[in-house]
């Protein structure tokens, strides 16, 4: 079974870290979303606004057409907060599995605020749970409660991506 997988969720629940771990344990290559990102959305983001759909469906399309490319497998980083914007990348990835980093807003907006040299700044972060469309049963997404240890978190997904594999 080919896997192209999206690990979503908003900005400093871990998708990067997760996505890059699972990448490697499952020897296909990792793509993180934000070095997709046109040095426009960048700079808007930086200066505190948010983006606007509009300035998300090239970045949408870049990151569909990257996963698409890889034949073999792959795993993306995206937040890919709106259903919209899954669907998007549905498109351009039939089959596509969805891994959702979930927690609460004071633990991830900790989070964020303890990060340093990312653009996203911690003013950012209503607008992210704002904007969040968790996904629908229809979705079969993997849900991951981001409380726990990120190698528990790896081990989870794993064990979760192999008994999907297995049906």
């Amino acid at each position: 079974m080919t896997l192209h997988l999206l690990v979503m969720g908003v900005s400093g629940s871990g998708k990067s870290t997760i996505g890059a771990q699972l990448a490697l344990a499952l020897s296909l290559p990792f793509g993180d979303a934000d070095a997709f990102h046109p040095p426009a959305n960048v700079r808007k983001m930086s200066a505190g606004t948010p983006l606007t759909d509009e300035d998300r469906w090239p970045w949408l399309d870049a990151l569909g057409a990257w996963l698409a490319a890889q034949t073999g497998g792959g795993v993306i980083a995206c937040s890919a907060l709106k259903r919209a914007y899954r669907d998007r990348l549905r498109g351009a990835v039939p089959g596509l599995r969805i891994l959702h980093l979930a927690g609460q807003p004071a633990l991830i907006t900790a989070r964020q605020a303890a990060r340093e040299g990312h653009f996203m700044p911690p003013s950012l972060m209503a607008s992210q749970f704002a904007t969040l469309e968790p996904p629908a049963p229809d979705e079969a997404a993997l849900v991951l409660d981001i409380t726990a240890p990120p190698e528990v978190l790896l081990l989870q997904a794993a064990a979760q991506l192999r008994r999907i594999a297995a049906c």
